[in-house]
């Protein structure tokens, strides 16, 4: 029995010791964010997208040297799904050289490849549509997280559903801060990364939330804190096994997807990293500071009488 009651403080001070580094970390992220600021791509920016077509024997990196010679621009080089053909992404500012990134130098500035470069149409994002990109873009996020709200508000007591959400805002704000701090582009694809690691961190946060109402509902005398970490503890194995198979198919992703999806997964892989660990220590940390027992799940009786 000691020995059991040894293991459980422990768990609890190592789940303890974990919120107090998630806290911290993510005061960081935040000023990392309003320092650094993002990356916009050219969803965001607006810019030249030109679609190309050559030799199916070119490949990716080469127009990419190329281009990069030329322009000190980052130019994104994307395949249009079939072989030969590319779709090159690029903002409309003046390159480094005597040629300037637009459309029409295109096929000057591919002439040593040698593989007959032909520009099949060209078309320019304005600034306009990328800051309609950027605001329906953020308004998808916050539509995402009344919804969860609402959900969990819904589905259990509002203390405990308050570490839910604020573990997906940990999540959020931790990828974020990476793309912030590393000032890799941040795009639709990104964005999307983001709304994907919503719906995969609130899957964790739920089933421990779960567990910790079933345990509340069948144990009212057992302490809060040992309630928490019983739930921590029964839902563990589970939480390790989905979270390390996803890993692989993101790895997996991330190693053979290329570039095109190299931002997604980065973002899809920090996201599910911090939201394993966020539905463990922050969302079993709040509700127990708001002090949540079983006496907001108790059952109430339906009188007899109308």
């Amino acid at each position: 029995m000691n020995i059991n009651t040894n293991r459980m403080n422990r768990l609890t001070k190592w789940r303890y010791f974990s919120s107090c580094i998630s806290q911290a970390l993510m005061i960081i992220s935040l000023a990392v964010i309003s320092v650094k600021g993002f990356n916009w791509g050219l969803d965001f920016t607006g810019g030249v997208v030109t679609e190309v077509r050559m030799d199916s024997d070119i490949k990716a990196n080469q127009i990419q040297s190329l281009l990069g010679e030329v322009s000190e621009q980052e130019v994104s080089v994307i395949s249009a799904g079939e072989p030969g053909r590319w779709v090159l992404r690029y903002s409309q500012a003046e390159t480094s050289g005597d040629v300037s990134a637009n459309a029409l130098d295109i096929e000057q500035v591919l002439i040593p490849l040698q593989s007959g470069v032909e520009v099949l149409n060209s078309s320019i994002v304005g600034p306009q549509i990328g800051q309609e990109l950027a605001e329906q873009g953020g308004l998808a996020l916050l539509v995402a997280m009344l919804c969860i709200l609402g959900y969990l508000s819904f589905r259990f007591e509002w203390r405990l559903a308050s570490g839910a959400l604020f573990a997906l805002f940990h999540d959020v704000v931790f990828v974020l801060a990476f793309f912030s701090l590393t000032q890799m582009e941040f795009n639709l694809t990104v964005l999307a990364a983001v709304l994907a690691i919503l719906g995969y961190s609130l899957n964790d946060s739920i089933i421990i939330a779960d567990r910790i109402r079933e345990l509340l509902t069948s144990k009212p005398k057992m302490v809060i804190a040992d309630v928490c970490t019983s739930a921590v503890k029964a839902t563990f194995s589970r939480t390790m096994v989905t979270s390390g198979t996803t890993l692989m198919t993101v790895s997996a992703l991330w190693v053979m997807g290329g570039g095109p999806l190299e931002s997604f997964s980065i973002a899809m892989f920090i996201g599910i990293l911090t939201g394993t660990w966020s539905s463990i220590s922050v969302g079993t940390c709040l509700p127990e500071l708001f002090g949540v027992n079983s006496e907001h799940y108790k059952l109430m009786p339906i009188p007899e009488t109308p």
